[in-house]
């Protein structure tokens, strides 16, 4: 029987018997993370604290750092040292959320000729139209390998990652499902075991995902306004909660599910909404659902949500901007203002 801790902000798991039966030892598990540039509240709270989950539950969790994926993404325009300090940027950020898994570097698995021995085998039981399809694991649309056919490569690389560290679990929000299936369908082809796959929910961007697709619609360094980095200054992150998308409706409402998924999911088990008097005074709040029961029923206006979930992510993101006012070397490099 999977726990609630474990299976906290996890849509699906391929499959559950699989997982149980694979944590009776101590499985291996990875998740991979382009160093791409700061790091959001999806990446650093969601995806960050389930790696704390797994490794709670006994798996022995390994966090990739996948500098030639960046590079074929054309992150950074290609510059591997931006990519790589960015990284160890990655690296101080988890630290200071008190996340603390093995890394390793894909620079350290590209260079071994069976690795690229792994990609060739994958691809040679892989359809051109399924590799494209599997393109949105990195943000990418299928016209897009038209003109730079690198992009077909990374797919592949992807399974390959998985097959060459030995992978028992796979982490990765629901934009990675496409992967981590073709690496189970794969592996019985090749002789690998097949990976479990843990997919967690994907946080909407601040500028709301209404009904679109929430794939579409999350949260992406690359968005403007979309948004919080977990190394944002205080004011920063009030004045973005403030403009933050927060419809009366609780379907794809940004500011709720950052209540839902990571404040009541990990770091409190009540919220204090600060109220004047003539409002009804201060409301304590015991658990999200009673949250979206008040919402829900207008009770609870859309500002005064705002301004408590901006100060709970205050508190919560403290040590990691404590730890940029430490390292500020990396960001000043890297140009990025806090």
């Amino acid at each position: 029987m999977l726990s609630h801790e474990l299976m906290r902000n996890v849509v699906e798991v391929i499959t559950r018997e699989e997982l149980e039966e694979r944590l009776k030892g101590t499985p291996k598990g990875y998740v991979g993370i382009e160093p791409s540039g700061r790091v959001h509240l999806g990446t650093g709270l969601i995806i960050g604290n389930k790696v704390k989950d797994l490794m709670n539950a006994g798996v022995d969790m390994l966090v990739y750092l996948a500098d030639w994926h960046a590079y074929i993404n054309d992150k950074f325009g290609g510059d591997m040292e931006k990519i790589r300090l960015a990284g160890e940027y990655l690296k101080g950020v988890l630290g200071a959320l008190d996340i603390h898994p093995r890394y390793l570097w894909a620079d350290e698995l590209v260079g071994e000729k069976n690795y690229w021995e792994k990609v060739i085998r994958i691809a040679k039981k892989t359809s051109l139209k399924r590799v494209k399809r599997a393109m949105t694991i990195m943000g990418r649309k299928e016209d897009e390998a038209e003109l730079d056919s690198s992009k077909i490569i990374y797919p592949f690389m992807q399974v390959a990652d998985i097959y060459d560290m030995e992978i028992e679990v796979a982490l990765g929000g629901m934009d990675q499902r496409h992967a981590h299936m073709l690496a189970r369908d794969v592996a019985p082809k090749l002789g690998y075991v097949k990976p479990v796959a843990v997919h967690t929910v994907i946080l909407a961007g601040l500028k709301g995902a209404g009904r679109m697709d929430p794939i579409e619609a999350k949260m992406s360094k690359s968005k403007e306004g979309s948004a919080i980095f977990v190394d944002d200054a205080e004011d920063k992150i009030r004045k973005k909660m403030k403009k933050a998308y927060c419809p009366p409706e609780v379907e794809g409402n940004p500011v709720l599910q950052i209540a839902k998924h990571i404040l009541f999911a990990y770091y409190i088990d009540k919220l204090i909404i600060p109220r004047p008097e003539k409002w009804g005074g201060d409301l304590t709040i015991s658990s999200y659902e009673e949250l979206e029961k008040i919402y829900a029923a207008g009770e609870l206006h859309p500002m005064d949500l705002k301004a408590a979930v901006a100060e709970e992510l205050v508190k919560i993101l403290k040590p990691v901007r404590e730890y940029v006012d430490k390292n500020d070397d990396i960001p000043r490099k890297l140009g990025w203002t806090q």
